[in-house]
Parts: structure tokens; sequence; C-alpha cells
């Protein structure tokens, strides 16, 4: 199984990506489990045009494989003003409308208080669900008083970030992937001088 850990945070000090690594992590210890972090920071994503996402090369057509070729993936980001990094935004614009079908995906935000805790609910649900994925269950919030000195210090969100990973694993081996529902609409993909 390939688990994938996807950081949209634009930080270079961040702590989504070390709450994505703790979850990758402890999918890491399974041992049919080949578990890998994808830090979109570190790479060079052309923004999105609307094109057919099979004519992207480079570093944008590397991250749609990694992403396509995933069984299970924890998506993180950091919360602002209510919503998720336009770097991951991005991402999910380049997909191909099924990358993620019927795969599950945990959820991980971050922000600097509570205040943006249901944005999971109202920001990145809708958008695991428009691509035909399964959001699992009991996603994480943690805030800055959960870190210290580049470090996750909290012992309860440590211990939410195993469970999730691992409530992932154990979906992606239990859940076929054709239990997806009804077919969607057909969307296809263009360039603007295509139009």
């Amino acid at each position: 199984m390939k688990f994938l850990g996807i950081s949209g945070s634009p930080s270079e000090a961040s702590k989504t990506l070390i709450a994505v690594r703790t979850a990758v992590e402890q999918a890491g210890a399974y041992p049919e489990v080949s578990a890998d972090v994808l830090n979109l920071r570190d790479h060079d994503v052309q923004f999105s045009d609307g094109r057919d996402p099979a004519t992207y090369t480079g570093d944008t057509r590397d991250v749609i494989d990694r992403v396509v070729a995933a069984d299970a993936l924890v998506v993180g980001t950091p919360m602002y003003r209510g919503g998720y990094t336009g770097r991951l935004k991005n991402l999910f614009d380049v997909l191909p409308n099924d990358a993620l079908e019927g795969k599950p995906v945990g959820l991980i935000a971050t922000g600097g208080t509570d205040h943006h805790f249901l944005a999971i609910e109202h920001e990145l649900k809708p958008l695991v669900g428009f691509f035909r994925a399964y959001a699992v269950p009991g996603a994480v919030y943690a805030n800055n008083t959960h870190f210290s000195a580049g470090e996750l210090v909290d012992d309860d969100i440590r211990r939410q970030l195993r469970r999730l990973a691992a409530n992932v694993v154990e979906f992606a081996a239990r859940v076929p992937r054709d239990l997806i529902g009804t077919d969607g609409p057909e969307i296809p993909r263009k360039a603007l001088n295509d139009a």
C-alpha cells in the first residue's frame, strides 16, 4: 500500500508539515505500507490553467503522478482566513478528476487558534468529496499551543494523528476502491485557448 502525506504549507518552519510527518511515520510502521511525504513547498507546481492534467511536465507531472499512485493519503494545510492554502488549492486544480476516486483521505489542519477548526468541515471535506474520495472521520486540528520550538509537544494531538493514520490505512485495506457511488457529471478539462 502506498501512503502519501501531503503538506500544503508555504512556510519553511511548518507546523502542518510536522503534523503530516507524524501521521506518515505511524502509517509507515505497518509492514505492508510504503509511506512518504510530499511537501508542496519543495516542488515547482505550475499554476493550473484548466488544461488536461496529462499535458503537465516537470515537477507538476511528478507531483500529479505521486498523488495518483497513492492508495491512501493524509492531507494537511494551515488555515488562513477560514480556508486552505493557495498552494494546496493549485494542487487539486491540476489533478485529474479521478485522481482520488475511492481512496481514503485523512485531513489535518493547523491554525494559530481553534478559530478555524470548522474549516475542515466546510472547506476540506467538500474538496475531497468532489474527487469522490472518502474523508476519513476524525480529522485532526492543531493550534499554536500544541507546538514549541519546532516540535509537536501535545500528547493528545500526537495520539490523534497516529489514530488518523491508522484509520486511513485500515480503511484502504478493507474498503474496495470501486465503492464510489453513482457517476457524477462529466467535467471536461480544457485550456482557455481551446474554448
